[in-house]
């Protein structure tokens, strides 16, 4: 049987207990979009009690003390009944994808509660005729990638198709001239079908897919010189680009942590 030494065991006991708080230390909280967010915290506190983001230490969003609670800023609160019962929370009245972050409460500059902010993405599916433009919804004011995973296993096309950096369009020279400025992608053909996956770039979260059909008004077949393919083949193909997605976003992060590298 495997044994230790009494400070051998003590050392693993002790990295394994920091490792689990390192772990947990932020807790997560997915909410829907526009949705009221309660970013939980308790514990007593006889000073001054504030909420920031973790970024920015300096700029709080609410507060409390003995007498009263106040909004900093527009969209955050704290309640003065439950902060006088132990609750620290804070609540965020309108998540919105701007609002992901890792939020901070501190009792007198002392940091209690730790906070990861999520929004649940979004999944759309549309469908559109040829010659038609595909207006696909942004979401967030940073900078986002859109990644395309074609529904056609002999036209692969699956990567990165765009980045947008505060709404200024960077995309690969086959869809410059088909992009306008939020991203509509002009004069789609049945080989545009896909998923589109809207993703944030800094914390590499997926904000947004589409699921694109593009065919006939009847919606039956999508046909592209000459070759008819039935709804439930497409179904199929929708869902194996589901996983390519998934792949491509593995790749994005790899080139960037090569590219991270060779800086």
């Amino acid at each position: 049987m495997w044994s230790c030494s009494s400070t051998l065991c003590i050392l693993i006991l002790l990295i394994s207990t920091l490792t689990t708080v390192s772990l947990s230390a932020v807790a997560p909280l997915k909410v829907n979009l526009h949705g009221s967010a309660t970013l939980p915290c308790s514990g007593r506190c006889s000073g001054l009690v504030r909420w920031t983001v973790f970024s920015k230490p300096g700029d709080a969003l609410a507060e409390c003390d003995q007498t009263s609670c106040r909004s900093v800023k527009e969209g955050y609160q704290m309640i003065y009944d439950q902060y006088l019962k132990g609750n620290l929370s804070l609540i965020i009245t309108d998540a919105d994808f701007n609002k992901r972050n890792r939020y901070t409460c501190d009792c007198d500059g002392k940091d209690i509660c730790d906070v990861h902010l999520q929004i649940e993405p979004l999944n759309t599916t549309v469908q559109i005729k040829p010659g038609e433009h595909l207006v696909l919804g942004l979401d967030a004011s940073e900078e986002v990638e859109v990644l395309y995973s074609s529904a056609r296993s002999s036209r692969s096309s699956s990567g990165q198709m765009c980045t947008v950096i505060i709404r200024s369009l960077q995309c690969k020279p086959e869809y410059e001239q088909r992009v306008l400025a939020a991203l509509h992608l002009r004069n789609v053909t049945p080989s545009d079908s896909g998923v589109y996956t809207v993703m944030e770039a800094r914390n590499e979260e997926v904000i947004h897919t589409y699921t694109v059909t593009v065919g006939s008004a009847g919606g039956g077949e999508l046909k592209d010189e000459g070759v008819a393919i039935p709804v439930w083949a497409t179904v199929l193909l929708v869902v194996q680009v589901a996983v390519i997605v998934g792949l491509a976003v593995k790749i994005v992060r790899l080139r960037r942590f090569m590219n991270d590298q060779k800086l």
